[in-house]
Order: structure tokens, then sequence, then C-alpha cells
């Protein structure tokens, strides 16, 4: 179960999204606590995507109040999400292939020594810093290894050693378990279940149903840009979350 902390890490009330004369989102209400794995789910235009770029920064709501830790927040872009702990691990991961995992962990906020007036890559702290963070993850990464020779469950503890390393209190992964082996899958729902542990919340974004009734403490299911169901996992079935997503029930 999530933390006691019982103050929502995030919560939007009456979310709404239009592009035009398109309806994106309708009156979206939702909390994620601190340490809690939500699952987000639903079919392609139901409004998922649009909901996670308007948490992490890429859009602004047209309607709607974003809290987080307590706090209303507005985001103008991603970088300001990030600033108070959101961290998006999106699909394709965005890694470096030529890189190590380490400098992979460390893109864009390097670690430096000042040598008087140069500023050199301090690589033995990156790696020692980044091997601490495979460590927490349990992960069998090296931080020397190359990103492209890696299976795509490393390369997902790669994606979420960087998140560890902001600090961040919301990990949102979008089909983090898509195109990789059985396997691979197991390293991946036990990464989200480390993130947890460390009180960090999850949500997951995820067409397979497997995944998110084997790591998540609630799901949400939208559907035609509304959300149709906000159920704690052990209350629903799989068959349920099924016909919530396709419509053949409209409500629970």
């Amino acid at each position: 179960m999530a933390h006691a902390d019982t103050t929502p890490v995030l919560e939007l009330s009456g979310i709404g999204k239009e592009f035009g004369a398109i309806r994106a989102l309708h009156d979206v209400d939702l909390q994620v606590l601190p340490g809690e794995v939500v699952g987000l789910m639903g079919d392609n235009g139901a409004g998922k995507s649009t909901l996670v770029k308007i948490i992490a920064g890429n859009f602004r709501p047209s309607h709607g109040e974003i809290r987080f830790a307590g706090n209303a927040v507005h985001f103008s872009r991603p970088v300001d999400a990030r600033a108070v702990g959101i961290e998006v691990v999106y699909q394709d991961l965005a890694l470096a292939d030529n890189l190590t995992a380490a400098a992979n962990v460390f893109l864009g906020r390097e670690l430096k020594r000042k040598f008087g007036p140069v500023a050199l890559l301090d690589h033995k702290a990156m790696a020692a810093r980044a091997l601490e963070l495979f460590g927490e993850l349990r992960s069998e990464t090296r931080p020397d290894d190359l990103v492209k020779q890696m299976s795509g469950g490393q390369r997902q503890a790669v994606a979420i050693a960087r998140t560890r390393l902001s600090n961040a209190r919301l990990v949102m992964m979008d089909e983090p378990t898509a195109a990789i082996s059985v396997r691979q899958v197991e390293q991946v729902l036990g990464l989200i279940h480390r993130l947890k542990e460390q009180g960090v919340a999850v949500m997951l974004i995820s067409h397979r149903m497997p995944d998110v009734f084997a790591v998540c403490d609630r799901v949400i299911v939208m559907r035609r840009g509304e959300k149709r169901a906000d159920k704690p996992i052990h209350e629903t079935s799989p068959e349920e979350v099924t016909a919530l997503i396709t419509g053949a029930k409209e409500a629970a």
C-alpha cells in the first residue's frame, strides 16, 4: 500500500483540454499518493497521452487545477514539471546508444571537477553514483556498460536511475514493457517495486493488463477524454477493465 503520508503527491481537479473544436479531455479528477503505483489504461484516443503531457508540462490545461504535494502548480514547459519532482520515462527512453550507462544517467546533468579555470567531467564520481543507483534498483546494469549492447530491461534501469538522480517524487512510465521479453518484463516490474519502496509515486501507462494487475495499487480507465473508473486493483478484474476500455461497460 501507499505510504502513511496522506497528502497526495499529485492532485488534478476538473482538468479539461481542447484543441480547437476537439475536446481531448473533460473534467478529469485524480490523485496519486506517495509510494502508490497507479495504472492508467484506455484505448488509443482515450486521452491518456494528453493527460500525461499536461502533468509533464508539455501542454497547459484549458480548464482545472493541478496541485503537487499540496501546492497549486502551473507548468509552461517540461522543465517546470521536472523542477518540482515529476519525471517521465517515455517509451523510446531517449537514451544515447553510443554512451555508457553512467554517461546516460548524467546526460545534461554531468558532474564536473575544477582544475583552476578548467572544469573537466568527473567520470569517476559519475560511475560511483550510477553504481549506487543501480544497486538501489537491484539492477545488474554496470556503469561502464554501453547502452547499445543492453537488453530492454537494462535500458529501463538506466532511464529509471536518471529519475532517481533528480529525486523525482512522481515517475510516469509510458508503456515500459512494450516490445521486451518476458524475463525483462519481470525486471521492469521489479524496478517499479523499488521506486514504490522508496516512497516514489508511479503512474504506469500501459496496454498490458497482466503488468497493471501485477504491480499497481489502483487502476484508472480513460475513455473518450473522460475518466470512467478509478478503483483499487483488488476491487476490479481484467474483464471489468477491458469492458470499461472498450465501452461495453460505461463506468465503474
